[in-house]
């Protein structure tokens, strides 16, 4: 997610900070207008962590329920604690126009990127291995399967690009940030092609998403900024609503290697445009592929060993 003070000179960053993209206003907006009441803002937060900790404490229980009723229910929970903080959100395109496993990627803005596309999209997030350490969001994280990789440790890549390939090549669904970073809305970092060879050697298609927020500032997650003091800005906003537009599919047969599947899968997220116009609301019932389907595709491959650039 967000990057760190001391960062190694081969990990994506972003020039996106806090004081210059997270608390920036809206352009055209009084932003002193678009601040919610104190109490309201304690309502949301309470709301939120609380929500955040009825899923932890009903992790385990949920573990032991049959996967159709679990992805269904973390369907619910996600979509639940995104409301609760107070965020509307639209979901634009066909979730279950695509079967079989799916490298799902999206432009990196906020800590609210992983639990809406969870909503609608649920499967193996990958994370940076610091957040396996964060308080309550950490435990959750580990206990939904997420793949934590080491950004410090270069020659770590490789096993997880196989791990992933290992997840697509039996029927399941990795979600992926390829970014490596996360940008403040306005401006977008390059997608690394690390993660692609995993869609490349399990021969599955990727599916671009695009997520957009408004007001855009208030969302940004960046630099070093303490997820408290984001936590507190969502909440602050007295309106915030976010665009997930699930964009048509990428098939990974049609590109000869990961750099020109990675080039493919941004200019998808840059044009944003969904070909099929079915917008749902949150209230909507979302239509979502369980990540225990499979589809016919080639052998996966052993992972190329070669660190991407």
């Amino acid at each position: 997610m967000n990057g760190s003070t001391a960062v190694p000179p081969w990990l994506p960053t972003a020039p996106c900070t806090p004081g210059h993209c997270a608390a920036h206003p809206e352009t055209g907006r009084d932003h002193r207008a678009d601040r919610a009441g104190a109490v309201l803002a304690v309502a949301r937060l309470t709301a939120g962590i609380g929500a955040v900790l009825l899923g932890l404490l009903l992790a385990p229980a949920a573990g032991l329920l049959p996967a159709a009723t679990r992805l269904a229910l973390v369907r619910f929970w996600t979509r639940a604690v995104v409301r609760a903080f107070g965020v509307r959100v639209r979901y634009e395109g066909e979730a279950g126009a695509v079967t079989g496993p799916l490298l799902v990627v999206a432009n990196h803005v906020s800590w609210l990127d992983i639990p809406l596309l969870a909503a609608v999209l649920p499967g193996r997030m990958v994370a940076k291995a610091e957040v396996r350490h964060w308080p309550v969001l950490g435990t959750l994280a580990a206990l939904g399967g997420t793949l934590f990789i080491d950004r410090d440790r270069l020659r770590a890549l490789p096993g997880t690009v196989r791990v992933m390939s290992g997840v697509l090549a039996g029927g399941g669904r990795v979600v992926v940030f390829p970014e490596g970073s996360t940008w403040c809305g306005r401006a977008r970092g390059r997608f690394r092609p690390a993660a692609f060879q995993a869609a490349l050697d399990s021969g599955c298609a990727v599916l671009p998403v695009r997520i957009d927020y408004r007001p855009t500032g208030a969302a940004a997650y960046v630099g070093d900024d303490p997820l408290g003091t984001s936590l507190w800005r969502v909440v602050s906003v007295r309106r915030m609503a976010a665009d997930i537009r699930i964009l048509d599919p990428i098939s990974s047969l049609r590109y000869p290697d990961r750099g020109a599947l990675a080039a493919a899968a941004q200019r998808a997220v840059d044009q944003g445009t969904v070909s099929q116009r079915t917008v749902a609301n949150e209230s909507a019932n979302l239509p979502s592929l369980s990540v225990h389907q499979r589809a016919s595709s080639r052998p996966a491959a052993a992972s190329s060993s070669r660190t991407p650039a």
